[in-house]
């Protein structure tokens, strides 16, 4: 399954507040649906060009935590292979912008980080779906891949 009904109906929205938080230099679109948001900058693995997207994140310490669920698709999204290539990305956080290395959660660092991520970005699935804490848990229902965390870790330069 390449497209799930989220993805078809949240793919646009998605685009449209990715251009308000990149044109506003992050002051506009702090928020993606009631969670808080951040633009991820990888480059293309392929191409070498910037790619950026828009992201819900939960905060862990000083790293940052992004989920590569593409809506439950059983494809990965793009920008997960780009920065498994290249793990140097830019990550905005508002009007904060910094570069950061990029990793897969271990598997010990997902069990504890997913309950997390899924009580930050809730939505409605607890009330529409029978044993869901939140979105993720929908998503990762959809397909047969498990879903990634990602750790974006400010660099040290």
């Amino acid at each position: 399954m390449d497209r799930v009904p989220s993805t078809l109906v949240t793919g646009p929205y998605l685009r449209v507040h990715q251009a308000i938080y990149k044109a506003s230099r992050g002051r506009i679109g702090r928020r993606l649906a009631g969670t808080p948001a951040l633009l991820l900058t990888t480059t293309g693995r392929k191409t070498g060009q910037l790619r950026t997207n828009a992201l819900s994140y939960l905060r862990d310490d000083d790293a940052w935590v992004v989920v590569a669920s593409n809506g439950g698709s059983d494809r990965p999204p793009g920008w997960l292979a780009n920065l498994k290539a290249n793990p140097d990305v830019v990550v905005r956080d508002g009007s904060k912008s910094f570069k950061a290395r990029a990793r897969v959660a271990t598997a010990s660092e997902r069990e504890r980080l997913w309950p997390l991520v899924n009580r930050n970005n809730r939505g409605l699935a607890p009330v529409l779906h029978r044993g869901a804490k939140g979105r993720y848990d929908v998503y990762q229902k959809h397909t047969q891949r498990e879903i990634p965390l990602v750790i974006l870790e400010p660099a040290g330069d």
